[in-house]
């Protein structure tokens, strides 16, 4: 971060490959949202970035805007700082409008989503009107509007009832591409994730299973790790013993 001279991220080095769900834990302050926000220039987070971000073999720095918008999706924690229309049903064609993409594409396109998550009841609506929750599926609607390659989400689940989280959960275990989120939902991260990366101490310790898979891994890397540095003290008590 500016004017800190610790590191939030330290050597990091992650492959995100098609079809993997990957769910990114840690500590709260941890530097989760900032590493996520790395992957979408619009909004990369302020301080000195090192080394590089490669998408689809390319630096991610020289994607022009509309690579960007319409190929790496991301969903904030918060729905009203996504949000940049009064009109539900010209949010969820506001992308696709500022891509070019022609009328027809569009109509159908906010019609399977509006369908899917269930928003036809509140379509014509404004969107001052609208609950924290439909906030955050009209983002998500908006955002699956684009057909994303890789879909980035902070708490998507936040505002949400469970009734929308199991919208959530089939459209993405349906969708292709890659997903990469931050969710503290338990029931959700178990059933969607299929990779989990720790992030700790500004390292990245990474599991190839859900979330159970992961405290199960885990217990087993701390304690290895616990018998190792057992291990050294003893040999440095040995040492000193000869000194």
């Amino acid at each position: 971060y500016p004017d800190t001279e610790k590191k939030v991220l330290d050597k990091i080095n992650i492959n995100i490959n098609e079809g993997e769900f990957i769910l990114l834990i840690g500590e709260s302050g941890c530097g989760k949202s900032t590493l996520l926000r790395q992957l979408k220039n619009e909004i990369q987070p302020y301080g000195k970035v090192f080394g590089e971000i490669l998408y689809k073999g390319k630096n991610i720095r020289e994607l022009d805007q509309r690579k960007s918008a319409s190929e790496i999706g991301f969903v904030m924690q918060s729905p009203d700082y996504q949000i940049v229309t009064d009109k539900v049903w010209h949010e969820l064609a506001f992308g696709l409008e500022s891509l070019g993409i022609d009328s027809q594409t569009i109509r159908r396109r906010v019609s399977e989503m509006a369908s899917f998550f269930g928003i036809q009841t509140w379509f014509r609506k404004d969107v001052s009107e609208l609950s924290g929750g439909q906030k955050q599926l009209l983002n998500l609607a908006a955002i699956m509007c684009m057909q994303p390659d890789i879909l980035i989400l902070d708490e998507p689940t936040n505002h949400l009832d469970s009734s929308s989280i199991e919208w959530l959960e089939d459209y993405l275990n349906a969708r292709k591409g890659a997903l990469m989120m931050i969710t503290h939902d338990r029931y959700f991260l178990d059933r969607v994730a299929n990779r989990t990366i720790e992030l700790d101490r500004g390292k990245l310790y990474s599991y190839d299973g859900n979330y159970s898979y992961f405290l199960e891994k885990k217990a087993e890397r701390l304690e290895l790790e616990a018998a190792m540095e057992e291990k050294r003290q003893k040999l440095i008590l040995k040492e000193l013993k000869w000194v």
